[in-house]
């Protein structure tokens, strides 16, 4: 065989379906030198140049021993020489050898007999420089020692996504023995985190050769089932120097404490975000209702998935409670329920529902005690102290319920009732920060909250005494038909001005009232009744109009703050005639039947109590059929549009299919008012009608 003449395997075509050639006889410069019976050198590998220091030239034909060995080791060669081929018994270790340039180098030696399909013997010897071995035996240790040394998880998976080698980092890591490793996908190895995420990664990476640097894990192993860690990952392919794929390395850095930090980092932005959101958000309005809605809300999803404010009915009615370690049975009204998504949980606890919660419900004993309570695992017996009844507990366990959390709500030492933040999907339960945080989100509420009651109570009151100052249904009247409106403010402290009135006068006349106090809550309420009472004594003294309203002047200039708009007018079936003047109010409608709706041309006049300015009377035809329509300004005047466009809305609102009476008021007051504007409305509608012919004496 000459030196180009290739060994058996030796230069194929690794595509024709065998694998390409590796890299490690190269990297080890491993020299292949072929003897023949009689010692002499018949093939000579490029790797042996390196080794001996010859060429093939130089070498080919030579015997072996008297080229390569010195003298004093010759006889040696050949009694080894003699036993390899006779024998066919291997030989392997160092040998010294004499290298071109007359020196000795030491030279791992492989030796044995070969036969070829001729019969013909020959020597095959493969050698090793000893200081390339001893580099590589040091590298291969070094990387050894590197890979089972590392504090960081280590993995080879083949082309396949099985483990080939696992170091001990790694074995920790994932609670498994490395050996177990072997041959097995990660699926099989970490059921409890994303694998396909994992698998898909590493596939990405041996497809496109891209490393994938830092992926961020999180999840458990069977090393620490019961608590989640945080992984950095790492993927990189692996070739060999050929650029043969043998497969796809990952490093596992445990990053728990890091993720730890910054989850609590984190938490802590999210916490002082719903602070800082309950801030704008709760207590926008001065309703009771309103404000406990605002907090659930709130807290709902970044708290809890499902949340409920219960409110003392006890304090809904004013009979005050105070602290008290004394158990007992306790009426709750749930003001407010909100759910980050659909579940049944919710309709154990409908909102505007009253309940009697007993005195071993979790709830009764935080507004006892004034202190909160945490059920960071709730069981199912936990539920049932939860939960109102059997049924409330079996719709929180199917909605998968597991952790609660039962906040006073105390205002001016007083307990409200409970903040209830429950948790079902979100898999974390509740700990001391949660508790903090629905205890700072209960202090803000629970303040609004009071506020709001308080105000509510005024308004109601307010609202009471106004409509108890107001006329109940007016006795027939002749010529006549009567529908009238009145809408208190929606805004607590805004009620009480407005009033509508219908005094029957002598000779079947009829005075119609609608008038304003400026001003607002009891105070404006008990105005406006005192000048009611005035306008229907001074009423029953058959003035004109413009001078009931001078009367009403005067008595306004002695209310100290008070001013107010009025409009009177007075009605005559007998001639179908409307005698009408104007304290500053806004100007009536005339719906004229057949005809469209108009405005009606009044002086103006001043506001009641300014006082010296002069009021008149205008009269007009009220036929039968005809409409007049007396309103407050709370039904077309608001804060974005002008007064002209909001009137020519009322007469647009009225020019249309003719309504009964009542329905009228109600459509008036659909069409036109919003129902958060700030302001009360009284509407009064006098439509004429032809008067019952007098009797005759026979």
């Amino acid at each position: 065989m000459g030196a180009q003449e290739p060994l058996p395997g030796q230069g194929r075509d690794h595509r024709a379906g065998t694998s390409p050639p590796g890299g490690l006889l190269d990297l080890l410069r491993v020299a292949a030198v072929v003897l023949d019976t009689r010692g002499r050198i018949v093939f000579w590998s490029p790797q042996a140049d390196e080794v001996f220091g010859y060429t093939a030239e130089e070498a080919l034909g030579q015997y072996a021993a008297h080229l390569l060995v010195h003298e004093e080791h010759q006889d040696l060669v050949v009694k080894l020489f003699a036993e390899v081929m006779s024998t066919g018994a291997s030989w392997a270790g160092a040998f010294p050898i004499r290298y071109k340039d007359g020196s000795t180098r030491l030279v791992e030696f492989r030796n044995m007999r070969l036969l070829d399909d001729l019969g013909d013997v020959y020597a095959l010897g493969i050698a090793a420089d000893q200081k390339t071995l001893a580099r590589v035996e040091t590298d291969l240790a070094l990387s050894e020692r590197l890979v089972s040394q590392a504090p960081i998880g280590i993995a080879l998976l083949d082309t396949d996504l099985r483990y080939l080698l696992v170091n001990p980092a790694l074995e920790r890591i994932n609670g498994i023995p490395a050996a177990d490793h072997i041959g097995k996908h990660p699926g099989d190895i970490l059921p409890f985190l994303d694998v396909d995420t994992i698998e898909s990664a590493l596939r990405q990476v041996l497809l496109t050769g891209t490393p994938l640097i830092d992926q961020y894990t999180v999840g458990r192993t069977l090393a620490d089932p019961d608590r989640d860690h945080a992984w950095s990952v790492s993927y990189y392919r692996i070739e060999t120097r050929s650029g043969r794929v043998i497969g796809v390395a990952n490093s596992v850095v445990d990053v728990s404490e890091r993720h730890r930090a910054a989850s609590e980092a984190d938490r802590a932005r999210r916490r002082l975000a719903v602070i800082a959101d309950a801030s704008a958000r709760v207590g926008t309005t001065l309703e009771v209702e309103r404000t406990a809605q605002e907090l659930v809300d709130v807290a709902v999803p970044d708290l809890a998935d499902i949340s409920a404010v219960d409110v003392l009915d006890s304090v809904l009615a004013f009979r005050r409670t105070t602290l008290s370690h004394e158990p007992g049975p306790e009426v709750f009204r749930a003001l407010a329920v909100a759910s980050a998504y659909p579940t049944r949980a919710t309709t154990a606890i409908k909102a505007g529902d009253l309940a009697a919660y007993s005195a071993d419900r979790l709830i009764t004993r935080c507004v006892h005690t004034g202190q909160p309570i945490v059920v960071a695992h709730a069981g199912n017996k936990d539920l049932q102290h939860i939960a109102r009844d059997a049924d409330g507990a079996a719709a929180f366990a199917e909605a998968g319920v597991h952790s609660y959390l039962a906040v006073p709500l105390i205002a001016r030492n007083e307990v409200l009732g409970a903040f209830e933040p429950l948790r079902a999907r979100n898999s974390l339960p509740f700990d001391e920060d949660d508790l903090l945080l629905a205890v700072e989100l209960a202090a803000r509420a629970a303040v609004a909250i009071d506020n709001a009651r308080w105000h509510q109570s005024v308004r109601n009151t307010a609202e009471t005494l106004q409509r108890s100052l107001l006329p109940g249904h007016p006795p027939p009247l002749k010529g006549l038909e009567i529908a009238s409106l009145y809408q208190p403010a929606q805004a607590t402290s805004e009620v009480g001005g407005d009033w509508y009135d219908v005094i029957p006068l002598t000779g079947d006349k009829t005075a119609l009232v609608v008038g304003d106090v400026m001003g607002n809550g009891i105070d404006a309420a008990a105005t406006m009744g005192r000048l009611r009472t005035a306008t229907c004594a001074f009423a029953d003294l058959n003035l004109e109009p413009d001078q009931v309203l001078q009367h009403l002047d005067k008595i306004t200039c002695g209310l100290e703050h008070y001013i107010a708009t009025c409009m009177y007018a007075v009605y005559d079936p007998a001639d179908h005639r409307c005698r009408i003047a104007n304290a500053g109010h806004l100007p009536p409608v005339l719906a004229a039947a057949g005809r469209h709706p108009q405005l009606l041309d009044l002086p103006t006049g001043a506001p009641l109590g300014v006082g010296g300015v002069p009021f008149h009377t205008t009269a007009f035809d009220l036929n039968p059929g005809d409409r007049l329509v007396l309103y407050t300004d709370g039904l077309v005047e608001t804060r974005h549009h002008p007064i002209d466009e909001r009137l020519n809305a009322l007469l647009h609102t009225l020019d249309g299919p003719r309504r009964p009476l009542d329905d009228t008021c109600q459509w008036l007051l659909h069409s036109l008012r919003h129902p958060d504007d700030h302001d009360d409305v009284a509407i009064l509608i006098a439509q004429a009608t032809l008067a019952p012919p007098e009797p005759h004496d026979t």
